[in-house]
């Protein structure tokens, strides 16, 4: 990584710095963008050919996933602070290859350590699923697939590391290439080992496991290859004396990436709370709230990309202690990530039908119910959608920043007092009912939206872009 890739070329007082942060921006966000849809993807092929084997073993890896899928996002935002801290290092001292390769090793070190507490986290779920009261069978089930789905952890969270590494020395494609590649071994691996086929052994829900486990193998092997063989990347040489600590990085990437992990957490919490508040209201609200709710995740990958981005190029330039760059950086991510949103709100507006189409025949009869209710929650999504998309960029600019504390302050306060409270108020206590629990997502994702950009915006006067 050169200077020529950090800076934005142009005269201070013109739109042309704005313009070039802008391509800057694209030319980042788009790979991760589509790096985050395939892997929803990856999981969409998990479940098509689980099904095929029956309600019980598709239900069993629902709970699995529920806290499995919790756990890992946790892990890679945990990790993911490694980014913020390349980029810093690639602002300051480009190429910076002693910097980078020491945060690196920390990372992997973080990210071994860091998987295996969150296997044992994982081995919880027996315990969990027999205090809420989940059938024996099912219990089983998910016992089975989570023994082996747990081996998985640890390389997916080594490949995030690595996946920030490339994306932050500008060359993110080749995560959008492997992700990609992920997804032909893991449906392969998925149809031997569950049905037997290609000479592997039948294994059932057991097989579907060992696929996400041998995908994430090939996934770290394709990033090591890429790494191993790309001269920008190999001169790194990031495991290079891996068995040497550095202790001063190691806690600086865990003090970055700690409240990144609870702000997910605080985050996932609330739309895991929200699918318990409509089951208690009605199967078909629940069933509803998913298909709703997979609309808006499919949607939010942009800005999760974009997001991701912002993340780097604030850090290229609050390493290279150039105050107006952070500027440029950050309010074009915000103003990109929303203006995406407000095509995705007015879709769900104009064209709710067909994006339900996605998931469920909107058409017929049986699933009239259903598609009622989702019609109602997606008008809320609209809104949804936009401070949904102006939190997160607003977030991954100020972790640019390395200002994680604070935000995630922000998000437990937003999500956990006026998001779950109006959600609780306006579901149970008002005729509102599904209606009412989404508008307090909203409710709490525009207080995370408002408070996030209020807080970039006052970045200068609160200190956030001096570097040390």
């Amino acid at each position: 990584m050169t200077r020529e890739h950090i800076s934005t070329a142009g005269t201070h007082g013109t739109w042309a710095p704005w313009r070039t942060e802008l391509a800057a921006t694209l030319r980042l966000s788009w790979p991760l963008a589509l790096a985050n849809l395939l892997q929803m993807l990856t999981y969409a092929v998990d479940v098509i050919f689980i099904a095929r084997l029956g309600e019980a073993p598709l239900a069993a890896s629902a709970m699995v996933v529920a806290l499995f899928g919790l756990v890992m996002w946790a892990l890679s935002g945990l990790t993911g602070a490694v980014a913020a801290v390349i980029a810093a290092e690639l602002g300051e001292r480009a190429p910076a290859l002693r910097p980078v390769r020491r945060s690196v090793r920390m990372a992997l070190w973080l990210a071994v350590i860091s998987g295996a507490g969150g296997m044992l986290v994982c081995l919880a779920l027996g315990p969990i699923m027999h205090a809420t009261g989940q059938k024996a069978e099912i219990i089983v089930l998910a016992q089975s697939y989570n023994s082996v789905l747990i081996f998985s952890m640890i390389p997916m969270v080594i490949a995030n590391v690595l996946r920030c590494f490339v994306s932050a020395l500008g060359r993110p494609v080749f995560a959008t290439a492997i992700t990609a590649g992920g997804i032909f071994v893991n449906a392969l691996a998925n149809y031997a080992f569950i049905f037997g086929n290609l000479g592997a052994p039948e294994l059932g829900l057991q097989g579907a496991a060992v696929a996400t486990v041998i995908t994430a193998l090939c996934v770290v092997a394709a990033f090591a290859l890429v790494i191993r063989f790309t001269p920008q990347f190999h001169r790194y040489r990031i495991v290079g004396r891996w068995w040497k600590p550095d202790w001063a990085r190691f806690a600086h990437v865990v003090r970055i990436g700690t409240p990144v992990a609870l702000t997910i957490t605080a985050e996932a919490g609330i739309f895991g709370a929200a699918a318990f508040m409509m089951g208690s209201i009605g199967t078909a609200q629940l069933a509803a709230h998913t298909v709703a709710l997979q609309i808006a995740a499919l949607a939010f990958q942009v800005p999760f990309g974009i997001g991701q981005a912002v993340t780097i190029r604030v850090g290229y330039f609050y390493g290279a202690r150039d105050v107006e760059g952070m500027k440029r950086a950050g309010w074009t991510a915000i103003v990109l990530g929303t203006g995406f949103m407000a095509t995705t709100a007015l879709a769900m507006i104009v064209i709710p039908e067909p994006l339900l189409a996605i998931y469920i025949d909107p058409w017929d009869a049986k699933n009239a119910v259903l598609v009622s209710f989702a019609l109602q929650y997606l008008v809320i999504a609209a809104a949804f959608q936009l401070f949904d998309g102006m939190q997160a960029v607003a977030a991954g600019a100020l972790r640019g920043l390395q200002d994680t504390r604070i935000p995630m302050w922000i998000a437990i306060f937003s999500y956990w007092v006026p998001g779950i409270g109006v959600a609780l108020w306006l579901g149970f206590r008002t005729p509102l009912e599904g209606t009412g629990i989404w508008i307090g997502l909203a409710t709490g994702l525009m207080s995370a939206a408002v408070l996030l950009c209020w807080r970039w915006s006052l970045r200068d006067r609160l200190g956030l872009t001096a570097r040390s």
